[in-house]
């Protein structure tokens, strides 16, 4: 059997005050991966700097630029220069690691393009998914998949892109409150269909919600388009007891949804880490999925249910968008007539967004659920044919040809 390797680019570093966004984000996560053992069973890739082409790829120049200022800014400017921007924190340090973030998964990707390694997850903050092409947002700087996704297809030869997000939008009442993330916004031009937004207009979403979504939309359409390569922005701020997202994602359900991924592009598949701000069901969460890259079984779905009602009108919102693009949705049904709608609702004037108090970010936190159940690990065998000069490694049983070897086998051995 074929163990696939996963790399780990780490980083860390001394962030500004933040509540959520953490260097323990990361330190917790791969703690857990070494006590674990599952880091050991990884091949570490070493992690590189973005270059200011590649971070053009995704972002402009004048933004870059501005950016570059940083390192070199009092903190007084520094609090004047992030206050051009939503929810981002810079100080002197953040450019660096941004840079080694955007970095971080491009050596991800050229680690699975070429072949070294199968797939694999960058552990990386500041995470990216928020940031537009000239201006940070949410936490991110520069937006890392964006920049791997153009690399792909400048190095790699990747001819296009299709883009699926599931987030948390409660008809345009939660943040950062954008028009374009509803799911009649399909992409323009030759890009019409390739832009999937399935909103999510309730929290409190369950695995049921996340699986179905995945086997009625994106799964069809992937083997449809067919990809080259998957990149993965794997935000956990969707597990139960993140005090963003709100959702019940139990992490075992990470391990089926990585587990589907898996058989597209015949395996190359790069996860960059995004969010995740409960320390508990993130690492939790990040060790399913790498468990997951690394071959090993899924465990058995525990306590389903169907999908609730505001999920299956996302989802048959969804499949009507894009009926006219992918012939998987042809059959789909058209919108629903009901008076509960995903279509956006205009906010009036004076009209308040959803915003959390501290007693609800309280009780988010305090969510309990049970471990994810323990996955086996299969037992690999493996045999190979040493030099006299190279001792038995540690492990491992010496045999020789002369005890009895089985001639099948024996033919099949090489020298390492």
């Amino acid at each position: 059997s074929y163990l696939a390797k996963c790399c780990f680019p780490y980083l860390t570093s001394t962030d500004p005050a933040c509540k959520i966004e953490v260097p323990e984000r990361l330190t917790v996560s791969h703690e857990t991966l070494v006590r674990t053992g599952l880091a050991d069973r990884c091949v570490s890739v070493p992690v590189r700097e973005a270059t200011d082409a590649e971070i053009l790829l995704a972002h402009s120049e004048e933004y870059l630029e501005a950016v570059k200022k940083t390192p070199y800014m009092s903190l007084e400017d520094l609090m004047e220069f992030t206050r051009q921007y939503g929810d981002v924190y810079f100080h002197p340090n953040i450019y660096h690691c941004a840079k080694l973030a955007a970095g971080a998964a491009l050596q991800l990707v050229d680690s699975v393009m070429t072949g070294k390694v199968r797939n694999g997850m960058a552990l990386v903050r500041p995470p990216g998914h928020h940031s537009m092409r000239s201006a940070a947002n949410g936490f991110c700087v520069f937006n890392n998949v964006a920049i791997a996704a153009q690399y792909a297809k400048q190095k790699y030869g990747v001819q296009s892109v299709l883009y699926f997000s599931w987030h948390r939008y409660e008809h345009q009442k939660f943040w950062p409150h954008l028009r374009d993330s509803d799911y009649d916004i399909v992409g323009k031009e030759k890009g019409a269909g390739f832009n999937i937004n399935v909103p999510w207009n309730k929290v409190g979403m369950e695995n049921g919600d996340y699986l179905s979504v995945f086997c009625h939309v994106l799964l069809p359409v992937a083997y449809e388009f067919c990809p080259d390569l998957v990149l993965v922005c794997a935000g956990f701020d969707s597990a139960i007891g993140d005090p963003e997202g709100e959702m019940c994602a139990t992490p075992d359900v990470f391990a089926h949804l990585t587990h589907l991924l898996m058989n597209l592009a015949g395996g190359k598949l790069c996860a960059v880490l995004e969010g995740g701000y409960n320390l508990t069901s993130l690492v939790q969460s990040v060790c399913q999925t790498v468990q997951t890259l690394l071959g090993d079984p899924v465990p058995r779905p525990a306590s389903l249910k169907s999908p609730c009602i505001s999920a299956l009108e996302s989802l048959q919102c969804v499949r009507s968008a894009h009926k006219a693009y992918w012939s998987c949705l042809k059959h789909a049904a058209d919108l629903p007539a009901s008076t509960i709608s995903t279509r956006q609702i205009k906010l009036g004037e004076g009209e308040e967004t959803t915003e959390k108090g501290e007693e609800e970010e309280k009780d988010a936190e305090e969510k309990v659920w049970p471990e994810p159940p323990k996955r086996v690990t299969p037992p690999v065998c493996a045999a190979l044919v040493l030099p006299d000069d190279v001792a038995c490694p540690e492990g491992c049983e010496c045999f020789s040809f002369s005890e009895d070897l089985d001639p099948l086998l024996a033919s099949k051995l090489r020298y390492g």
